[in-house]
């Protein structure tokens, strides 16, 4: 099975291969940053943060690739020695979404390249330049022909290709990044020939706001978290809980923080910071949860509705008044809307927010050392942020609990998603 590892003899080399990459993505990082908003009409401020944070992946496994250790046990017997080596899976095909179409593609790529593992790359069909883009740079670097693969398809050829890579039984790793239910699928294909598999999947954030929180920074942390890419991120904020103490302040200075700092527009406008929804359907979706839950009697305190530029562009919506029994929090949204549950003792928001079937993220501010311990360690999520509403950074182990996938990605541990431990005795000493 073919490796990386066969082509580059050493772990210096590779690492050496993806900081060159790392380089030439910092050096055109303009150009990805406008292939990115043109593709997803992602606000070029946060393209350009995403070319970053896409490249930095690239410069962290560089440094990981020299860092793949194996181990010697001491062995009960003693004509024996114990060895454990690490070696790559082998060919790993990597299926990403349309949101972050670099750093999607890097997170993975990075740690695969850096194990030695070869990988094929199906980007989403909305959004195919961004790694064909990549592609072209780690040519340039200096990469071997057939170690970073493209496979672009149209939306419907998308499920055959998707089959083939699950099923072939040349490929031995399958990293997701998507929706539960396509996850599902592909997990459903790839147990056919048991391969290993990274799912990161869809979420449902919870963002609680206890009484003893500084309300202008969980604000600050709210309008961080749920609208970064319109509300279109897997770790976006879908629902709101606030005690009952703070709930009117907390959501008076949120819909005010809304009207004056959120800008709908076009992505290369310099003052956008709201973009367009990727497709009709993710507006349609945004409509019909707003209007299950003003049926339900659900308050609109901004937004609502389509925006005045029409399309896919839609207004920046905060809801009041909001029941568990509503759509909008019993879904993931993955759009502009914020629906807030006012709550009243710290055991019920904890219910509130474990109810979900699926677990990748969660937020809550809060002043009390005891409460943040006990939150913290009480919430069925992969990752917390605890007074902070952006969490993602090279440096930490991505991934959620449930039914939000199996796996890491970055930080130390998103190499081992791509590595085989073999155990090795010698005898006969």
């Amino acid at each position: 099975m073919p490796t990386l590892s066969n082509m580059l003899s050493t772990q210096q080399e590779r690492s050496a291969l993806l900081r060159k990459w790392y380089d030439l993505m910092i050096e055109n990082k303009d150009d990805l940053a406008t292939i990115i908003t043109a593709e997803n009409g992602k606000p070029l401020k946060e393209a350009q943060g995403e070319v970053l944070y896409s490249a930095s992946f690239l410069e962290w496994f560089s440094e990981e690739a020299r860092r793949v250790y194996g181990d010697v046990i001491p062995a009960a017997v003693k004509d024996r020695r114990i060895l454990v080596l690490k070696q790559p899976v082998g060919v790993a095909a990597i299926i990403t979404p349309w949101n972050f179409p670099s750093a999607m593609i890097t997170r993975k790529v990075g740690a695969a390249l850096a194990a030695g593992c070869t990988v094929v790359v199906k980007p989403a069909e909305d959004t195919p330049f961004s790694a064909l883009a990549l592609g072209e740079l780690a040519n340039q670097a200096g990469i071997p022909a057939g170690v970073y693969n493209v496979v672009p398809c149209s939306r419907q050829q998308a499920p055959a290709v998707g089959e083939v890579l699950c099923t072939d039984p040349l490929v031995a790793k399958i990293s997701f990044t998507g929706s539960t239910a396509t996850g599902k699928i592909l997990l459903k294909h790839a147990a056919g020939t048991v391969k290993r598999v990274s799912m990161e999947l869809g979420g449902h954030a919870p963002f609680i706001v206890f009484d003893s929180a500084n309300v202008d920074r969980a604000v600050a942390g709210a309008l961080a978290s749920k609208y970064r890419n319109s509300g279109q991120t897997c770790v976006c904020t879908n629902r709101f809980l606030v005690q009952k103490g703070i709930h009117d302040k907390f959501v008076e200075k949120f819909a005010k923080a809304i009207e004056s700092q959120l800008h709908v527009g076009n992505g290369f406008d310099a003052k956008t910071t709201q973009g367009p929804l990727i497709n009709e359907k993710a507006v349609e979706k945004v409509e019909r949860h707003i209007s299950d839950a003003v049926s339900q009697g659900a308050s609109i305190v901004t937004g609502g509705k389509r925006h005045s530029l029409g399309k896919n562009f839609f207004e920046p919506t905060l809801l009041s008044n909001v029941t568990t029994k509503m759509l909008c929090t019993q879904e993931e949204t993955f759009g502009p809307l914020a629906p807030v549950i006012k709550f009243e003792t710290e055991e019920e928001a904890i219910a509130i927010a474990n109810a979900a079937n699926v677990g990748l993220a969660g937020y809550f501010y809060s002043q009390d050392p005891a409460q943040i311990w006990r939150v913290a360690e009480q919430l069925e999520v992969g990752m917390v942020g605890v007074n902070e509403g952006i969490i993602s950074s090279v440096e930490s182990p991505f991934g959620g609990v449930k039914q939000s996938g199996l796996g890491r990605e970055g930080s130390k541990y998103g190499i081992d998603e791509y590595l085989e431990i073999k155990y090795v005795c010698f005898g006969g000493l």
